[in-house]
């Protein structure tokens, strides 16, 4: 019988470090030719936004797609994963929790393979579900000392920082302003819906790696076009989703600025096939669109703990 797993049962079995794992893989993988991902599709009405994103893992033995609904009210996330081979529906997740930390072991991932092996500082744009996320991968791809952070709300970022400091034991503070997130930082992460760049290019010093994660669709762009010209390599999850949905790098693109085939998949690098960072003054980006086959990745493994444990609700079907 397929399983249902709750947000309840996920946020009890996912750690990051099992995240970043089975990410990792997943993109492994699609370089192999041993994965197949779809861009994101989605429907819109005047009042609510369905968005699909689907895939399949053949070494895992799983197909599946992640459905989610974008309403005022909220945001509603599902990951449906199938046997491969046989088709039956093996199990139904909330996926809240998984989708925000499989985006930050996304960045984890990239972090631990473009930024320098000495990078100690991070700068975070964003304090909100998501940033807390990356600050955890990131810190667990380097031996962060300190992280700045900035958001728009005082009151709200404050708390932030409180509470990250007690739960990762490293000092994460108030930033006073987007040049004071930027100068300084080995690492900087942008995760916001931000529509206009976060912060100028002469901000940056020789040997930063960014991590852009916020960015999904041409109406939003954390990155200004100055940065990316000065970045080498330009990483990206997928190619094709990135061409579709990359807002910081669609502007470029559009006026041929910066050509599809210099862009790198995160893959690639993890495999040897390309090149990552080439020396110590290189600023690396790293551009997440999100992918499929990071959300059935991470699905697949906490199905069999689930099984092994014993977690879940059995539902009336599946084959």
């Amino acid at each position: 019988m397929a399983l249902f797993l709750s947000e309840q049962d996920v946020t009890g079995m996912l750690t990051m470090p099992l995240a970043l794992a089975e990410v990792e893989a997943a993109h492994r993988a699609l370089s192999l030719r041993q994965a197949h991902d779809v861009p994101r599709q989605r429907t819109r009405l005047p009042q609510t936004t369905l968005h699909v994103l689907q895939g399949a893992l053949p070494q895992l033995d799983v197909i599946g797609y992640k459905a989610y609904t974008s309403n005022r009210s909220g945001i509603r996330f599902l990951v449906h994963l199938y046997q491969a081979s046989s088709g039956r529906l093996l199990a139904v997740l909330e996926a809240d929790r998984l989708g925000m930390v499989r985006t930050a072991a996304a960045s984890g991932v990239a972090t631990r393979w473009l930024a320098r092996p000495d990078a100690r500082v991070a700068g975070v744009f964003g304090a909100g579900w998501q940033a807390e996320g990356h600050i955890e991968a990131i810190a667990a791809a380097r031996p962060l000392q300190r992280v700045k952070v900035f958001a728009r709300r005082a009151d709200r970022l404050q708390a932030f920082c409180a509470r990250l400091s007690q739960r990762l034991d490293i000092e994460v503070s108030a930033a006073a302003s987007p040049e004071d997130v930027v100068r300084g930082s080995d690492i900087v992460s942008t995760v916001t819906t931000a529509a206009t760049p976060l912060f100028d290019a002469a901000w940056l010093a020789p040997g930063t790696h960014i991590n852009a994660a916020g960015s999904n669709s041409l109406i939003r762009q954390e990155v200004a076009e100055d940065v990316v010209r000065r970045c080498s390599p330009i990483v990206v999850d997928s190619v094709e989703t990135a061409l579709r949905e990359a807002g910081d790098l669609l502007p470029l693109l559009e006026k041929g600025r910066l050509q599809a085939r210099e862009l790198v998949e995160l893959g690639d690098v993890i495999c040897g096939l390309q090149p990552g960072r080439s020396t110590a003054e290189a600023i690396t980006l790293f551009e997440s669109q999100g992918l499929a086959i990071q959300d059935l990745a991470v699905a697949a493994r906490l199905v069999e703990m689930a099984r092994a444990r014993g977690v879940g609700v059995e539902l009336p079907y599946g084959g």
